[in-house]
């Protein structure tokens, strides 16, 4: 079987099952329609800590040991944990994770992260250089408006094109045995920037990236929209959403049917003010690790196509008047061994 079926797919030819997956929420989140899928809600923004910082390390922290207790298995039998976040040098990853002493891959793809870190543990097993793998990341609302806006004192109106950055982690165990779901292919996103430079409209700024890696899925695979129960962003939102449906259906797939984004589904857009809907690495990983992963268990869905997308920004470009390049991520899970 080939592994490589064009520029940025890859078919993982050894099954790559999904052991457990954890999901820790914030309390706004635990107020929108997914609540019950959440392994674990915090009590406040805190959560006992000093710093919002150290509350994201802790988050990442429990998410992962959560995810640890419901595999089966032991700290030690992790060879590899991929594992980022979205503040500066990823210290949200480091700090929350050092002490569980497997080795670290820290990896920031900022808002793709989950999906970017569950590719690359599933190439590490597939490739005969792990037996089991973790992917890891998390958002917290306060610590990302304190780097990439203003502090929460300053009180600043928020555009209706914002988003509301998700308080939350996941934690996904991969592994070469298991009985599934299974990560069956991975493509990988190139940077793509159509010039968008307002950082309080992510949403247009990552379509181009997500309609860019989608079809060349579509494209490499030879599926179309119709194979996949559910084909899930990460965190688009409500302007980003439907601009990817418009881009897709230019590029000739008709994506509507059975497409939805974690930042539309996360919060109850009509009753909690978010604005354009959820954002951050947390979006996808707690919605994913939750939601998705109880869906697949009851039977609901089987071919699943879950994308990742980020916003390659940072204060200092953003300072600089540059534009938002974003990347996208997708990897396609299955229920069935035989999709391999």
């Amino acid at each position: 079987m080939q592994k490589r079926l064009g520029a940025q797919t890859v078919r993982f030819q050894s099954p790559v099952s999904f052991l457990a997956t954890a999901s820790v929420a914030g309390q706004k989140e635990a107020q929108g329609p997914l609540s019950k899928y959440f392994d674990v809600i915090m009590e406040n923004a805190e959560w006992g800590e000093e710093t919002w910082e150290k509350t994201e390390s802790k988050m990442q922290k429990h998410a992962l040991m959560r995810a640890v207790e419901k595999s089966g298995i032991d700290v030690k039998d992790i060879n590899y944990l991929f594992a980022g976040d979205l503040l500066n040098q990823c210290i949200s990853s480091t700090f929350g994770l050092m002490d569980f002493g497997i080795p670290f891959m820290g990896v920031y793809g900022a808002c793709s992260t989950m999906a970017e870190t569950i590719g690359l543990s599933a190439m590490a097993i597939d490739g005969g250089f792990a037996n089991i793998s973790a992917a890891v990341t998390s958002s917290h609302f306060c610590t990302a408006e304190r780097q990439y806006r203003n502090p929460l004192e300053y009180g600043g109106q928020r555009t209706p094109t914002a988003q509301w950055t998700v308080t939350g982690s996941g934690a996904a165990i991969l592994s070469g045995t298991g009985q599934g779901p299974f990560v069956t292919h991975f493509t990988s996103g190139r940077i793509v920037d159509f010039g968008v430079s307002d950082a309080n409209n992510m949403g247009a700024a990552m379509a181009p990236a997500a309609a860019d890696t989608l079809s060349a899925h579509f494209r490499e695979t030879g599926r179309n929209p119709d194979f996949y129960d559910l084909i899930l962003s990460g965190d688009l939102g409500m302007v980003g959403k439907a601009a990817l449906i418009d881009l897709m259906y230019e590029k000739g797939y008709m994506i509507s049917k059975n497409y939805d984004d974690c930042g539309c589904m996360i919060f109850d857009i009509e009753k909690q003010d978010v604005h354009a809907g959820g954002s951050g690495c947390g979006c996808l990983a707690s919605t994913f690790c939750g939601y998705v992963m109880d869906m697949i268990k009851m039977g609901e869905i089987k071919n699943i196509l879950i994308m990742g997308t980020g916003a390659l920004l940072s204060q200092t470009s953003s300072l600089q008047g540059e534009t938002i390049p974003s990347v996208a991520h997708v990897v396609a899970i299955s229920t069935e061994r035989n999709r391999l």
